[in-house]
């Protein structure tokens, strides 16, 4: 009982999750450290391609691609249809869950997503919609990173310089560690190509499956309790890594966030619906008040609420209908330093991005 009721769920995180989010995190971080700079600078150079641009950022799994464009649009270098498209277009965090859950079905949100952030973007721009344009729209007096740190004495600065990154090198190190093998066994149980209980009994009765889960998550949430439960690893500096190992540093953490967050919602729903026979049916959340009801929770910063939203649906509790509409809606990290940066743009784009929403999702809801 207690295996199927927590045990199971935790090692579910990270086995269905985590793993796969942790590869596909250092994949993408490798690239935007490759190749990241000649994205930006193309896109300064073609302002009128800037939605096309921006939609396919903010598609892109994570918040790194869209958050980059961020202090682009500050400095006056991109359209706000761009940001508009990147934001309508950005699953955040939350679109990892559904690739490691079902790929064939994440791809097809998330060309859905590029499409309508791609004809938000472009109809922002065609009306003529700016508020940075506004002659009361000035920047915050104190913009993330503006600020220069104040001054330590040297024996103090060489203390951090030598405790902080080897313990965060040591995180980073014991997360990889368990993701590699994590993957290495997940990858033929999710898929059904081997049957757990074969393992077990190959290794005398211990299932890897449960192990490397359980120890995988625990990681995670050491990391993540080591952030104070904050994701202040995701920004713009992060968005643009400095080296690889600085991408695998992140992704670590990324992926540590986003594996807690996936067993709040798989330990949770699971609690609730073997203790009370719950399954999600009893909730309002199909039709006209499921879609209202996606669009606005994708109204809320940040990924943890989205994350957890999109795990219901993995796990069943929620229907296609409030899944799209909280995708287009939600914003994920990127809208945090676009409203310390530009704070009345940050609450017309976040607004502007539930219409959308809204539309394809009863649209969604009138298709099924």
């Amino acid at each position: 009982m207690m295996v199927e009721l927590v045990v199971r769920p935790l090692a579910d995180a990270f086995m269905q999750v985590g793993v796969y989010v942790a590869v596909l995190v250092a994949v993408f971080g490798w690239l935007r450290w490759r190749y990241g700079d000649r994205v930006t600078d193309g896109l300064t150079r073609r302002p009128r391609i800037g939605p096309l641009v921006g939609a396919l950022l903010g598609v892109s799994p994570g918040c790194g691609g869209a958050i980059i464009l961020m202090p682009l649009y500050a400095r006056g270098k991109v359209s706000f249809g761009t940001v508009v498209a990147a934001l309508t277009a950005t699953m955040g965090d939350s679109s990892w869950v559904v690739i490691a859950a079902n790929p064939v079905f994440a791809l097809k949100i998330h060309a859905l997503l590029f499409v309508v952030g791609l004809a938000t973007g472009y109809v922002v721009d065609l009306l003529g919609i700016d508020p940075a344009k506004a002659l009361d729209d000035r920047p915050a007096k104190h913009p993330i990173k503006e600020t220069p740190a104040p001054a330590q004495p040297a024996g103090a600065l060489a203390v951090l310089a030598d405790t902080v990154p080897r313990r965060t090198r040591l995180m980073s190190a014991a997360f990889w560690a368990l993701t590699i093998p994590g993957f290495v066994v997940s990858v033929p149980v999710v898929f059904h190509a081997v049957d757990p209980s074969l393992l077990a009994t190959a290794l005398a009765g211990i299932d890897p499956y449960l192990v490397i889960g359980c120890c995988g998550t625990l990681a995670a949430a050491l990391i993540f309790m080591a952030g104070r439960g904050r994701f202040a690893d995701d920004t713009v500096e992060t968005a643009e890594p400095r080296s690889a190992r600085a991408a695998l540093r992140h992704s670590a953490h990324e992926a540590s966030f986003i594996t807690v967050w996936v067993a709040v919602a798989y330990l949770g729903w699971q609690v609730l619906s073997t203790t009370t026979g719950f399954d999600g049916t009893q909730l309002a959340l199909t039709g006209v008040l499921g879609v209202l009801l996606g669009a606005v929770v994708g109204l809320i910063p940040g990924c943890a609420v989205q994350i957890v939203f999109t795990g219901l649906y993995v796990s069943g509790g929620l229907p296609l209908p409030t899944l799209v509409a909280n995708a287009v809606s939600q914003d994920g990290d990127a809208l945090i330093p676009l409203a310390v940066l530009r704070r009345r743009s940050a609450v017309m784009a976040t607004l502007i991005t539930t219409v959308p929403a809204v539309t394809v999702g009863l649209a969604v809801l009138w298709l099924l």
